[in-house]
């Protein structure tokens, strides 16, 4: 991989840590073309524009975002593009869960500059990166792995409808938040209540809310 043709998408909120994960991503790669974005909106619309990255920096947490919708989202639209969450979270199940959602990495904002980069570095290679001290052959909670297995199922439309569900936002209200007919978002929410194997949007709710809880995630809901 040429280092001057590889794309890099960081998408967090905070200006200084996307500055860091900047400085980070160049120094790892020397001529990185880096495309800093401050919210899951503005990532998905330079994806939108050009899909072509060859790794997006995510962080878990940002402003409209519940937990993992917005690693669900992104590897459901773009399966091809590696993501690396990059989180001030650091529990083993908070790890563990991001990759089972399809994350290729896993990077604790407390981690030192060169085990960033290694980790960056190794992300590309097409390995999977998670602190040394994270045992990802550890058994995991059977519930707990159908119910990932379940939301990651959701295409990207139906995870945006899930988390404006999640919201306590009306048909009509998604319908506009998304400029589709309700019409579109009825056909949406059968679809999620069918894959989630519930029958009520409140029982979709909480399958997501159940994931939320397993790491308490809700509590960082304006960002890491």
């Amino acid at each position: 991989m040429e280092h001057q043709t590889t794309r890099i998408l960081i998408a967090d909120d905070h200006p200084l840590v996307r500055g860091a994960l900047r400085q980070a991503v160049a120094n790892a790669l020397a001529g990185a073309d880096i495309v800093e974005c401050g919210s899951l909106e503005e990532a998905t619309k330079a994806l939108e524009a050009n899909p072509e990255f060859d790794l997006i920096l995510l962080d878990l947490a940002m402003p409209r975002v519940r937990g993992y919708s917005g690693l669900m989202m992104l590897r459901a639209e773009y399966p091809s593009v590696p993501v690396v969450v990059v989180s001030a979270r650091e529990e083993r199940n908070v790890i563990r869960l991001c990759l089972d959602f399809g994350a290729s990495g896993f990077i604790p904002k407390s981690t030192d500059m060169d085990t960033m980069q290694a980790a960056i570095r190794a992300v590309l290679a097409g390995d999977v990166w998670a602190p040394a001290d994270v045992d990802l052959n550890a058994p995991v909670d059977r519930e707990a792995a159908e119910n990932v297995r379940r939301l990651a199922s959701l295409t990207p439309q139906q995870a945006r409808v899930l988390m404006m569900l999640s919201e306590g936002l009306l048909n009509k209200q998604i319908a506009y938040e998304l400029s589709v007919s309700e019409a579109t978002v009825k056909a949406h929410v059968s679809a999620i209540l069918q894959k989630l194997g519930v029958e009520s949007r409140t029982q979709a709710v909480i399958a997501a809310a159940r994931i939320e809880s397993m790491t308490d995630l809700s509590a960082d809901a304006q960002g890491d």
